[in-house]
C-alpha cells in the first residue's frame, strides 16, 4: 500500500500557522515539560509526518502533539500501527495516556496547581485567576526586582499554568490562553533574571518562554520576551544581538496595531543605539518613541506588565541610559531629573537605578559633591538590589580613578565602609 499524505496534520498546521521547523520546536519544548526529557524532534520528522512517511509517531511525539493542538492523535491523522490482541490493557489506551500525562506533572499539580472543576473541564475563569497571580508578581517586581525569590516565584506559577493545563480538558482558545500565562510567568523569571545580572539563567528563560509564547499566539507577550531579550543582550554589552532581538518585537503585529508597544520598542532601541555609539540615531528613535506615545489611546485594554510602568518617565529613563552609554552627561542628567519627577511611587526599584544613573551623569560633569549626595540618598535596601550595587559599585570605581584625594572621594568611601558594617553586623 502506498504511503498517505497526512491531510490533516498540514490543515492543523495551515489553520495555526506551524511552519515544519516552528511545530518541530514546539514539539521539543512540550515533550520536556510533560516528560522532563528534551526531545529530539527534527524539521526533517515533520516533513516525514506530513507525507505519511511516518504514520505513528513515537510516544512522547505523541502526547506533545496532543498537548500542542488539544485534539486526539488519531484526529491529527496519524494512524495506529497494528498490533496483536492482547488482554493486558493497551498502553496506548487513552485512559493510560492520561495517566501519563498526570504523572509526569504530579509533583507540581499536587502542591501548587489551581482547582479543576469535577468535570475536569478548564474555564476562562481558570486563566484569569493565573493572571490576577500574574498581576501580584508584576508588583513583587517593582518592589523587589532582581531577586531570586521573584524568578522562582515566577517559575513556580509557570509550571502552575502548565499542570492545570495537563490536568484537566479545556477548548483551543482556552488552552492557548494557559501556554500565554506560563509564557508570561516566565517573561517574569526571565526578567528577574536580567534585573539581577543572572545572565545565563536569564538566556535558559528565554528559551523556554519564547517556546511557550510562539504555541500561545499571543503577540503581547511575545514582544514582551524578545523585548527583554534586547534588554539582556544591551545589559550583557552586545548591542548587535540586543538590536537584532528588539527587531524581533518591533516587528510583531501589535505594534502596529496599538502605539504603546511601538513606543516602547522606539524607546529600547535607543537604549541599545547607545550602548552602540550611534548618537544621530539614538535621538531620532526616541523621537518616534515619544510621537508613538502621544498618540497612544488611553481606554484600550493592556496587559498589566505594561501600564503598570509604562509612560513618559520610562522613555526619559530609557534616554538617560542611552546618554550615558554616548558619554553625554548633561543630556542624561536632564533626562534623569525630568524622569525622577514623573516617576511613580509604587516604581520603587526604578527610582533607585534612575538615581544612580543620575549621580554617574554629575559625576561624569565633574560635580563631584552633588554626585556622591545623589548616590547616599539611595536607600539602603534598594542599593543591595544587584543592579543598583553594580551601578553604584562603578559610580565608586570612577570617582576614585578621577579624583582619588577629593572629599568626595573620602566621603564615598566612608559611606560604603559603614554600609559594609552594618550590612555585615
Amino acid at each position: 500500500m502506498g504511503r498517505s499524505r497526512n491531510a490533516a496534520l498540514a490543515a492543523w498546521m495551515a489553520e495555526h500557522d506551524r511552519k515544519p521547523c516552528d511545530l518541530a520546536e514546539q514539539v521539543n519544548t512540550a515533550m520536556e515539560m510533560t516528560t522532563n526529557r528534551p526531545g529530539k524532534t527534527s524539521e526533517r520528522t515533520v516533513f516525514r509526518w506530513l507525507s505519511g512517511e511516518n504514520a505513528w509517531p513515537q510516544e512522547r511525539q505523541r502526547i506533545a502533539l496532543e498537548a500542542l493542538s488539544g485534539r486526539p492523535i488519531t484526529a491529527l491523522g496519524f494512524v495506529p500501527r497494528n498490533k496483536p490482541a492482547v488482554t493486558a490493557p493497551d498502553p496506548e489506551d487513552p485512559v493510560r495516556r492520561r495517566a501519563f500525562i498526570t504523572a509526569a506533572a504530579a509533583a507540581t499539580a499536587a502542591a501548587a496547581a489551581p482547582h479543576v472543576a469535577a468535570s475536569g473541564r478548564i474555564g476562562r475563569a481558570d486563566v484569569e485567576r493565573l493572571y490576577d497571580r500574574f498581576a501580584e508578581l508584576i508588583a513583587s517586581d517593582h518592589r523587589e526586582g532582581g531577586q531570586p525569590s521573584v524568578e522562582k516565584s515566577a517559575q513556580t506559577l509557570a509550571d502552575e499554568a502548565l499542570a492545570l493545563q495537563r490536568t484537566g480538558t479545556a477548548g483551543q482558545h482556552v488552552r492557548n490562553a494557559l501556554y500565554g500565562c506560563a509564557a508570561s510567568f516566565m517573561s517574569s523569571a526571565m526578567w528577574a533574571a536580567i534585573d539581577g545580572k543572572r545572565f545565563t539563567a536569564a538566556q535558559h528563560h528565554l528559551d523556554r518562554a519564547s517556546s511557550l509564547a510562539a504555541m500561545s499566539g499571543d503577540q503581547s507577550i511575545q514582544f514582551r520576551i524578545w523585548s527583554h531579550a534586547g534588554s539582556l543582550y544591551r545589559h550583557m554589552g552586545r548591542p548587535g544581538d540586543a538590536l537584532a532581538a528588539n527587531d524581533v518585537a518591533r516587528s510583531l503585529a501589535i505594534t502596529r496595531r496599538d502605539p504603546m508597544f511601538a513606543s516602547l520598542g522606539h524607546a529600547r532601541h535607543a537604549a541599545i543605539l547607545g550602548l552602540a555609539g550611534n548618537a544621530t540615531a539614538a535621538e531620532r528613535t526616541l523621537g518616534h518613541a515619544r510621537e508613538a506615545l502621544e498618540r497612544c489611546d488611553p481606554a484600550m485594554p493592556r496587559p498589566v506588565w505594561i501600564t503598570a510602568f509604562y509612560g513618559p518617565n520610562e522613555i526619559d529613563n530609557l534616554a538617560t541610559a542611552a546618554h550615558l552609554a554616548l558619554g553625554r552627561f548633561d543630556y542624561a542628567e536632564a533626562e534623569a531629573h525630568r524622569c525622577l519627577a514623573k516617576l511613580q511611587p509604587h516604581l520603587y526599584r526604578s527610582r533607585a537605578i534612575i538615581s544612580a544613573r543620575l549621580a554617574r551623569a554629575q559625576l561624569g560633569q565633574g560635580d563631584l559633591e552633588p554626585a556622591v549626595s545623589t548616590a547616599m540618598n539611595i536607600p539602603l535596601d534598594a542599593a543591595r538590589h544587584p543592579r543598583v550595587h553594580a551601578m553604584l559599585t562603578a559610580f565608586g570605581d570612577t570617582l576614585r580613578a578621577t579624583a582619588p584625594t577629593s572629599e568626595a572621594a573620602r566621603t564615598w568611601g566612608q559611606y560604603v565602609n559603614d554600609h559594609r558594617k552594618a550590612t555585615a553586623a
